[in-house]
This record gives C-alpha cells, sequence and structure tokens, in this order.
C-alpha cells in the first residue's frame, strides 16, 4: 500500500483533509443539520476526487454505490430501533419506565451511570451496530436526562466496547486484513489500551452530570465498574478475544444490584446541587400521572431483545445455522488515475440478517406490540393523552423520524467511500506517516484509527481500511507491530464518539434530530483527550515491548 503513485505533499494531503473539515465545520461550528452537512461533505469529496485525485466517473460511481450499501448495514438499525421506540412510547411505556426506575433507586446519579455507561456497554457486547445508543438514548430521556446529554452519555461511555463488542466482529475482521505474528500479544495490548475510555467513559460521565460534587460521589462505584470493565477485558483477551467484552460487561450489569445496595448509593446526596445533564423537574400533576402498565411489562421490550440476542449469538450452533444465509452485491474492480486499485468484490460486504442486531430490534418490536396490544395499553395511553392531543399512528411517526435520520447515514458512508476510491484515505495516514520520526507516529497511530471510525462510523471499518498502511509503516519504521495494531484498534473504537452516523441514530432516537452538532460538541473534547492518552499509553507500550 504505500507505493501508491499519489504525490504525499502538503498540498495533496491538504486535498484530502477538505471533506472532513468541511463535515466538522458545517455541523459543529455553523450548526448545520446532519442532512445539509453530509450532503455537501459527500459533494465536497467527489470533487476533490475528480480534479485533485485523478478519479474516473466508474470509480465515483462504484465507490458512493458501496457506501449506499454500508449504510443498509446502519440503516436497518436506525429503522427497528425507531419502530421499537414507538411501539413503547405509544403504548406509555417509557412513562412507566421513568416511575418504576425512580422506585427502584432514589440515587439519579447511579441510575444515569447504570443505563448510560453499564448497560449499553451489555448492549454493545452483543449486539453493537449502534444498537446501545438508538436503545439506551430514549431510556435516559424518559427518565429526565436533557436529549442531547442522553445520546453523549451512551456514545462516549460504550466505545471501550465497540472492537471486541458483539463477539469480537472488529477483532476477527482485522485477522482477516492482516496477517499478524503474534494474535494474542495484539488482542492483549488493545485491552490494555482500551482502558484508557473505560476509566475515562465513566469518569467524564458523572462530571457532565454533576461536575465536582459528583465525582467524589461517585468515584468509588466509577472504579468499581471500570476494573470490571476495563480488566476483566483485558485479561479475557488472553482467554478469548470473543468473549472478553460480553463477559465483563455482563458482570458489570449483575453488578448493579449489589452496588444499589451500598448505603453510600442508596440515596442522592444533598451536596449535588448543579446537574446540567438534567432537565427541570416536572410538575406535580405529570409525576402523578399513572402509567398504563406496570414497571415489569415496561422493560419487557429489553428482556425480550436481550434474550433473542444472546440466544441467537452465543449459542453458536443457532449462531452458524442462521448465519449461513448471507446477502452482498457484486461489484468491479475500479482505478484510478494514480493507480488506486479496489479490486473486485463478489459479494461486497455481505451481511447475514438472520443474525444481525436489526432483526432482534424488529422481532422485538413486533413482538411488544403484539403483547400491549393485548393487553390494551394503547388505547389506555390513548386516553391518557386525551384533551385534543393528536396521537400518531405507530407507522407515521417511524416514517416521520426514520427518514431525515436515514438520509445524512447515506451520504456519510458514501463519502467514506468515495474517499477511500480515490485515495484520499491513503494520502492522510501516508501524510502522517511521512512526517513523523518512529515514536511520533507511535504517538499518532491511534489518531488514525479515530479518523478511519469518525469517516466510517465503524472501528471494524477502521482497521478494514488502515490495519494493513499501519503494519507496514510499523515495520519501515521498526516499531513493533503488537502495539502499532492495537493503537489502530483502540483508535478505532474511541473515534466513534464523533462518528457522525452514530450521532445521527442517537438523535434520532432521542428526538432531537438536527442537532447533531450539539451533540458533537459534548463528545469531541473527550475524543481528543482520549485519543492524546492513548497515544501516549502507545508510546509507552513501544518502550515496553520494543
Amino acid at each position: 500500500m504505500t507505493d501508491i503513485q499519489i504525490p504525499i505533499d502538503l498540498l495533496q494531503w491538504s486535498y484530502a483533509l477538505l471533506p472532513i473539515l468541511v463535515l466538522m465545520v458545517l455541523m459543529v461550528a455553523l450548526r448545520w443539520t446532519a442532512p445539509q452537512a453530509g450532503m455537501l461533505g459527500m459533494f465536497t469529496a467527489a470533487a476533490i476526487s475528480l480534479l485533485a485525485f485523478q478519479t474516473p466517473l466508474e470509480t465515483l460511481a462504484v465507490g458512493g454505490a458501496k457506501g449506499v450499501w454500508d449504510a443498509v448495514f446502519i440503516l436497518y438499525v436506525v429503522w427497528p430501533a425507531l419502530l421499537l421506540y414507538q411501539v413503547t412510547d405509544q403504548a406509555g411505556g417509557y412513562e412507566a419506565l421513568r416511575q418504576g426506575i425512580t422506585r427502584f433507586s432514589r440515587n439519579e446519579l447511579f441510575v444515569v451511570i447504570a443505563l448510560g455507561w453499564v448497560f449499553s456497554s451489555f448492549l454493545q457486547g452483543i449486539a453493537g451496530f449502534g444498537t446501545p445508543i438508538a436503545v439506551v438514548a430514549p431510556l435516559l430521556v424518559a427518565f429526565g436526562v436533557r436529549p442531547i446529554y442522553a445520546v453523549a452519555f451512551p456514545i462516549i461511555a460504550h466505545v471501550w466496547a465497540k472492537f471486541f463488542g458483539t463477539l469480537a466482529v472488529g477483532w476477527l475482521a482485522t485477522l482477516q486484513v492482516v496477517n499478524l505474528a503474534n494474535p494474542v500479544e495484539v488482542a492483549f495490548q488493545t485491552g490494555l489500551l482500551l482502558i484508557i475510555p473505560v476509566v475515562l467513559g465513566g469518569f467524564t460521565v458523572v462530571w457532565m452530570y454533576g461536575r465536582g460534587p459528583a465525582l467524589r460521589h461517585a468515584w468509588p462505584l466509577v472504579l468499581i465498574i471500570a476494573a470490571i470493565h476495563g480488566g476483566g477485558q483485558a485479561v479475557m483477551t488472553l482467554v478469548d478475544p470473543v468473549l472478553s467484552t460480553f463477559i465483563p460487561a455482563t458482570l458489570a450489569l449483575l453488578a448493579l444490584y449489589p452496588l444499589s445496595r451500598w448505603k453510600r448509593y442508596a440515596e442522592m446526596p444533598d451536596t449535588i446541587t448543579e446537574r446540567p445533564a438534567m432537565r427541570n423537574e416536572r410538575s406535580q400533576d405529570q409525576a402523578e400521572t399513572a402509567a398504563p402498565m406496570s414497571f415489569a411489562m415496561s422493560f419487557l421490550p429489553y428482556v425480550l431483545l436481550t434474550a433473542l440476542t444472546i440466544g441467537v449469538l452465543v449459542v453458536e450452533p443457532a449462531k452458524q445455522a442462521l448465519g449461513a444465509f448471507a446477502i452482498g452485491l457484486p461489484f468491479p474492480a475500479v482505478t484510478t488515475g494514480y493507480g488506486i486499485v479496489r479490486d473486485a468484490a463478489a459479494p461486497y460486504s455481505p451481511f447475514s440478517p438472520l443474525t444481525h442486531p436489526g432483526t432482534f430490534l424488529l422481532i422485538t418490536a413486533f413482538a411488544t406490540w403484539l403483547i400491549y396490544r393485548a393487553r390494551g395499553y394503547y388505547s389506555a395511553q390513548a386516553s391518557i393523552d386525551g384533551n385534543g392531543t393528536k396521537h400518531w399512528s405507530i407507522t407515521r411517526a417511524l416514517f416521520a423520524d426514520a427518514i431525515p435520520a436515514s438520509v445524512p447515514v447515506i451520504a456519510f458512508l458514501a463519502m467514506a467511500q468515495i474517499m477511500n476510491h480515490s485515495g484520499q484515505n491513503d494520502v492522510l495516514a501516508l501524510g502522517i506517516a511521512a512526517v513523523a520520526p518512529a515514536m511520533a507516529f507511535a504517538f499518532l497511530s491511534s489518531s488514525i484509527g479515530a479518523l478511519g471510525a469518525f469517516m466510517t462510523s465503524s472501528s471494524t471499518s477502521s482497521n478494514v481500511l488502515f490495519s494493513d498502511l499501519q503494519q507496514s509503516v510499523a515495520e519501515l519504521k521498526s516499531l513493533p507491530e503488537a502495539s502499532i495494531i492495537a493503537a489502530q484498534s483502540a483508535g478505532g473504537a474511541i473515534g466513534n464518539a464523533i462518528a457522525p452516523a452514530n450521532v445521527v441514530l442517537g438523535a434520532s432516537t432521542a428526538g432531537i434530530a438536527g442537532q447533531e452538532g450539539a451533540i458533537i460538541r459534548k463528545t469531541l473534547p473527550w475524543t481528543i483527550i482520549a485519543v492524546v492518552m492513548t497515544g501516549a499509553a502507545t508510546m509507552a507500550l513501544v518502550w515496553l515491548y520494543p
């Protein structure tokens, strides 16, 4: 990959960076909506490809079409997740859930940590593909968290589980892309680096909730959960990387019950007076409104989703049988004037719909609708909503939310593949490698992984794009392969905190479509800090494991 003919200079590197800068400036600085920024970012990437990277129209078309196909993976989570939200919400499930959680624990911060960090990480361990964000964001909104924070919390807190989550799909994909001399060492060093987003994610959620007083109250809880998450994952990579996220995430979820019995977290302390993440208290009339269902019934969708996912993905015979059916599209080989070649694929990026989280969400939504309808919850909630309140049908509400969310996801992933097929991604990564000395490249290697995740909204795709390049540069600069690939993998996980498609998904399920830039303004500082800390830790690994 390092012998491409594109000139690796400042001008060409600036051209390659331009689509990303356009996207960030429009969404973060100018506060454009995701559909607006995504479309302009895609057109910018296409124009740069044609004018500066000698990309034929055929190559551009193939790249764009692959991006649309990649979007199917995410949209197959977006639509069922929004359907499940409407099925639950229009039956009064979220109000019942809010009241039940409030009765379960009088410590508001404990609940926010339990949902935003522990539950979202558990979902990532088994499902992934945006499911933690789509499920947890509306739960937090129902509990009283401001929508922007309700999206930012799970996005930040669950990224530690991205790479080895979904039963290690990112790790398994990496093994297909690069031939590692010592896979066990790579997995273990990746687990060590991922301790950084574990600890940083937990403390960030607490800080965003209630600043210093919240930190002083919750620090023991954060350290205990971080030890289970991060320490457990690192140790499990030495045993079985496929289960290295699932088992610690499950143990942390189980640990919530004894932790909730701890006297320290039985009540909300009076010292936490500033709660910027929470909405103002509801009025007394609202608080006393009876929900049409019990707390147990309101939690039914999440029990069904968890049981279904574990039953299919953890039980190996079921996983193999259902995963045998896969769908993919054929694409021809294409090239550019600079000699960038993308091989033919038949099929390209196939996926198994019967083992995809979207199918689990869809089945859960349908089963929940049947049960809620049979129990009369929809008519009961319609009566509660009375007084002229318009009660939308589930289908109409679904289309109203899902169509605006789909446009930017398609645009973002088409932009990523256009940049990939034109060679812009190669120039960005090789440009960093060309000017950075060995230890500086070790520091920056995680940022390349984060860049890939930002563009593709996937740590797996980031590793598919850049692992081979990182391995080649590590060899050229006499750096240990294990540490550099580990940094790439950890950076790919961290970059998901600002991945536009993930942000769009969260904004849609939290009911704040169009405020994606505000969410990124919350997650971007965390991402920068996490990447810098990971870079420093990578340098330490290079020194310890020469």
